[in-house]
């Protein structure tokens, strides 16, 4: 094959690119007195046909066939359907004929009982295997590939025992696999072809079939377009380079120099995907605009509005889910059916009494409840065949209604076979109507499908900017390109999918490797110079760690001999008039019926707080699937020394555990595990400690006590002070109160060092009417020793004085007295009303 190179002419633009390879080719061609229009010119794209075809039109006359491989492959006639057993193309489906492949040998049903997850993660890479390799076959001629086959079992074969030997099996059965496919590759087609001269392409790298079709008997010649990173020229083209602090200002100055090409009338503008989170940031700063826009690359189907739905309703229904995965699906586009009223009040309920599970649910019998179980009864039951299952989910979404009208419906219905059925004969059918699957099988292959398919949304007929890949951007007519980006962190090569091959095996073998991806991306780099004007986007910063430029610009910047130039931002900065914001303050005028010590302690850490939470009513609604937390151990441990005070025995540690156990019944095991065993260390610390008290005469008197009274007089004599004690004991020198408490017990003697600053232990004494001679303390649970009891020095002392502050605080709010924002510190830490009192804004 003769080579020619096309280097890179400054100031030539694209369709003086393509005039130039229509003349090289026609001048060859010429010289080598064969005839244009039976040659076949290859290109590595489809994209760059037309600029390919409208440049051989301007020079009249008979022209060549303007093609990709894959394109003529295609044309010259239809491939054989994969047959049961054989290669699909279809991971989640050819995982199960790798089952098949994998259920005759001992090492992978011994790793499969060892540990079902690594044999799955083993499959897996057995599949991506046969992939590489069919596809690597694929580029050789038909009489090299057993020469290839041979290779690649002396390269598996070559240093077998010791570690690697999984890898090795796996590749062995992978090879053996493809070997075993007696269909030929659609490209074999191509071989058979007599052109009269095969005219080759290259940009972005070496095209393996090309090379492989021009090493045979017909003349043929290779255009090579690559041009060196290191000797690109410095002239003819407007290129920049922006540094952006954080992720949001790379957004937003991509969309702003989108936007200034299409101004400066720059049209089609190429937005090159290297960073695909940012571009679909910047796609939808753009959309706001009204900037029509055509995506090439689309995203995965399992991010889609109808795949979200549909893995909600299938984790919900197949993977015990809980309350919180049922509200997700009936408030997706899956529940449009259920009356909304009802489905905010399912939620509220839910919310207001702590359902987690679906138990509750089921004895209530609700309508709409009873309603969403009808609907995804289909998909209950055990296992059955994967074609049952996909009956099963279809009429279960036939009754939900249309998902197809969802964003991204359509092809989910056909990637998942619902909408479609396979041929009859071919692997899929095979798989489809022979495969029998747990439930929790089929949500993982419903989910691998979701995740390999593609999702492109509707174009618009005539977009002003194209998002592509950068090699699908090479050598196509864009009026200029922007690339977000552009740092070591993005802008590096992915390391290529060859499945159990090392490196080293794929450069042995002809496979893709690193060094080649490295390498035709920056050759993919450089061909962006061809254009008029580029513009580079990068963070200077990943979170606080610094983050340096691609290694590819500091080669363009090596190579010119200066930084890049700095991309200016076009936008006009606007003044705005300050609106300085003080601090908040409520004038209610008027007070709750009912006051607890927490809405107390509210009031006194910060009036503003008290003002949401017990006048307004406002609380943040409760996680439905939530770990339990060290606020739920400390109301079951309420529960258990409650339970076993009252059902004391004589056998303490044996009724403390029954209590313990009674309680915990209806609790998840594995998340009340930690506390569990927390509880194993308080046991006998508690019976110590009741064992020490009693003997000193104090005795429980009860528990979990109800208490409420009215110590204010005059405007606020109605007003209801309530609450719960914890416990009341007797002693030789009147009542005890204690409070249990799961904190330290520094924090709590810290706390009573200035005993006018507690609340809970002052309200509990004013519950109790004050009696000069009652005593209170916490009781510290957690400490690693023994349980530290934690007395308030003068408890009635200060009950008087919280009443008489109250009685005087209360007074002026109803009097008009305004309530401010005063919290400061921890108290606004997780304050549910930071965004009304909006601290965070003050001048």
């Amino acid at each position: 094959m003769q080579a020619i190179s096309l280097g890179l002419v400054p100031g030539e633009d694209i369709d003086a690119f393509w005039r130039r390879v229509a003349q090289r080719c026609m001048g060859w061609l010429d010289e080598q007195r064969l005839p244009p229009r039976d040659a076949v010119l290859l290109l590595p794209f489809a994209q760059q046909i037309v600029p390919a075809r409208r440049a051989f039109a301007a020079l009249a006359g008979w022209a060549p066939l303007i093609t990709t491989s894959h394109s003529l492959a295609s044309s010259l006639g239809p491939t054989r359907l994969a047959a049961p057993g054989q290669l699909s193309g279809d991971a989640a489906i050819d995982a199960f004929t790798a089952d098949e492949l994998l259920s005759g040998q001992s090492w992978a049903q011994a790793l499969r009982a060892r540990d079902d997850k690594a044999y799955v993660a083993a499959r897996a890479r057995l599949v991506e295997t046969a992939h590489a390799l069919a596809r690597a076959a694929a580029q050789h001629a038909p009489a090299e590939r057993s020469a290839f086959f041979s290779a690649v079992t002396q390269r598996l074969t070559l240093q077998a025992g010791g570690p690697g030997d999984l890898e090795r099996a796996l590749g062995l059965v992978a090879l053996a696999w493809v070997q075993s496919d007696d269909r030929a590759p659609a490209t074999d087609a191509l071989f058979t072809l007599n052109p009269s001269a095969w005219l080759v392409l290259e940009v972005g790298g070496p095209d393996a079939l090309a090379r492989a079709l021009g090493a045979a008997q017909v003349p043929a010649l290779c255009l090579r377009a690559d041009v060196d990173l290191d000797a690109v020229p410095a002239t003819g083209i407007d290129l920049q380079l922006a540094a952006c602090a954080d992720f949001e200002t790379l957004a937003e100055q991509t969309a702003t120099s989108v936007l200034q090409h299409l101004n400066a009338g720059r049209a089609p503008v190429a937005l090159l995907a290297q960073d695909r989170v940012a571009v679909r940031r910047v796609r939808t700063l753009l959309l706001r605009q009204r900037v029509p826009i055509h995506d090439e690359t689309g995203w995965t189907l399992a991010t889609t509005p109808a795949a979200a739905a549909l893995m909600a309703l299938l984790r919900a229904q197949l993977a015990q889910g809980g309350v919180d995965d049922w509200l997700a699906w009936m408030k997706s586009p899956l529940g449009a059916g259920f009356e909304a009223a009802a489905l905010r009040d399912l939620e509220a309920l839910c919310r207001r009494k702590g359902w987690r599970d679906t138990a509750a649910l089921d004895a209530l019998g609700l309508p709409l409840w009873r309603e969403a179980r009808e609907a995804a009864a289909p998909l209950a039951g055990g296992p059955r065949k994967l074609g049952g299952w996909l009956a099963d989910l279809g009429r279960a979404l036939r009754r939900l209604g249309p998902l197809a009208e969802v964003e991204g419906g359509g092809p989910l219905l056909d990637a998942l076979w619902i909408s479609r059925n396979p041929w009859a004969g071919s692997a899929h059918e095979q798989v489809i109507g022979a495969t029998r699957l747990r439930a929790d099988e089929f949500l993982a292959w419903v989910d691998a499908t979701l995740e390999a398919a593609q999702f492109s949304p509707p174009e618009d007929a005539q977009p002003a900017v194209i998002v592509t890949p950068l090699a699908r951007a090479l050598l196509r007519p864009f009026g200029a390109a922007v690339l977000p980006g552009v740092d070591a962190a993005t802008l590096a090569a992915a390391p290529p999918r060859n499945g159990v091959l090392s490196d080293a095996d794929a450069v042995a073998l002809g496979l893709p490797h690193l060094a080649a991806q490295r390498e035709a991306q920056a050759w993919g780099f450089a061909q962006l110079l061809r254009l008029p004007a580029v513009t580079l986007l990068r963070c200077s910063h990943a979170g606080a760690e610094p983050l340096p430029p691609s290694p590819l610009v500091e080669r363009l910047e090596a190579a010119w001999g200066r930084p890049l130039p700095a991309w200016v931002d076009a936008r006009a900065a606007v003044a705005l008039a300050r609106r300085p914001a003080h601090r908040h303050a409520a004038t209610p005028q008027r007070l709750p019926a009912r006051l607890s010590a927490s809405s107390i302690e509210a009031l006194r850490n910060c009036p503003y707080r008290f003002f949401s939470r017990s006048l307004l009513g406002l609380r943040e609604p409760d996680e439905l699937d939530t770990e339990l937390d060290k606020r739920d151990y400390g109301t079951w441990l309420h529960a258990v020394l409650r339970r076993f005070h009252d059902a004391r025995s004589g056998d303490d540690p044996a009724d403390l555990r029954a209590a313990a156990d009674a309680e915990a019944a209806g609790l998840d095991a594995a998340d009340f595990l930690p506390f569990r065993a927390a509880f194993e260390r308080v046991l006998p610390r508690y019976l110590q400690w009741l064992a020490a008290t009693e003997g000193e005469g104090q005795r429980f008197e009860a528990g979990e006590v109800e208490r409420r009274c009215q110590p204010f007089d005059g405007p606020l004599a109605a007003l209801t002070l309530d609450g719960r004690i914890d416990r009341i004991d007797t002693t030789p020198a009147g009542r005890l109160l204690l409070d249990y408490k799961t904190g330290r017990a520094e924090d709590l003697k810290d706390r009573l060092k200035t005993p006018l600053e507690d609340t809970q232990l002052a309200v509990y004494a004013l519950l109790m009417d004050a009696d000069p001679a009652l005593q209170a303390a916490y009781l510290a649970m957690d400490e690693p020793e023994a349980l530290v009891t934690v007395p308030h020095p003068e408890v009635s002392v200060t009950a008087q004085v919280l009443r008489d502050g109250l009685q005087a605080d209360l007074s002026a709010v109803l009097a008009g007295q305004p309530l401010p924002a005063l919290g400061e510190g921890r108290v606004c830490d997780h304050c549910e009303a930071r965004g009304l009192c909006r601290k965070d804004d003050l001048a």
